[in-house]
């Protein structure tokens, strides 16, 4: 399939309905679109529907379902993330000679710091029906032809759901006190304990919840994924902490090759 043979329609910030071919339409900023579908709400629901501030953005992000909320928080803590927004478009084609076109709404359209683009499939692994396969393939495919990437991401390692979770208390910009911030980059200069690098610097009732915030904003390191925050837990410098996830890269790619 080549680009002009899907067809794309979005509802723009002010909720007028646009729609023409993917070709023509992919470099609308998408991450600033409405939701082309509104998320059902009845009474006996099996899932969790709602609205998630985004610090990223300082607006609300809609989400069908605590698998989508986890991955709106890792979203809203990644540097290089700077935008997203929920059913971005909707996607049709018409698969070889077939005379009814498919559609597909993804859940989310991510922008990049760089200025590149994802696509974003929340969907459990043990949820995907041949038919939604296709779908994926059909919006990966399209996705390529225009230069964004396509993800279709499950569930999140539930450590760094419960980790995220927490940390998204603290993510609001007026959690961020100064001089307490420079006083715990100060602190952490070197790998050390959370709770003794927080004494360190002042009261920890005080001093915890701006180092939760910077941990947020990635200007403090924890492997999130590595058990659930305590007060032994290492906090390093960002830098360090990319330091040896790139060293670890590096060494395994290296492992590979030999």
């Amino acid at each position: 399939m080549e680009a002009g043979d899907f067809s794309l329609e979005y509802i723009d910030a002010c909720g007028e309905l646009h729609e023409g071919p993917l070709e023509a339409m992919w470099s609308t900023r998408f991450e600033a679109a409405g939701q082309v579908r509104a998320f059902p709400s009845y009474r006996g629901q099996r899932n969790f529907p709602g609205w998630y501030w985004a610090a990223t953005s300082g607006e609300l992000v809609g989400f069908e379902s605590w698998v989508e909320l986890g991955h709106l928080m890792r979203l809203d803590s990644e540097p290089d993330v700077v935008a997203f927004a929920a059913q971005p478009f909707r996607l049709s084609w018409r698969p070889g000679d077939r005379a009814r076109r498919v559609s597909h709404t993804p859940d989310y359209f991510v922008r990049r710091r760089d200025g590149t683009a994802v696509v974003l499939d929340v969907r459990p692994d043990d949820r995907i029906e041949p038919e939604d396969a296709v779908k994926f393939a059909a919006t990966a495919a399209a996705c390529a032809l225009v230069g964004w990437d396509f993800e279709r991401v499950g569930v999140l390692d539930p450590v760094l759901a419960a980790n995220l979770r927490w940390l998204s208390g603290y993510r609001h910009p007026r959690v961020r006190r100064e001089p307490t911030a420079t006083g715990l980059r100060a602190a952490f200069t070197r790998p050390r304990g959370l709770l003794a690098g927080a004494r360190a610097v002042g009261d920890p009732i005080a001093v915890l919840p701006v180092l939760f915030h910077l941990v947020w904003c990635r200007e403090l390191a924890v492997d999130l994924e590595a058990g659930l925050l305590s007060a032994a837990t290492t906090v390093r410098p960002a830098s360090a902490f990319a330091g040896e996830a790139s060293g670890d890269a590096d060494a395994s790619e290296a492992a590979v090759a030999g």
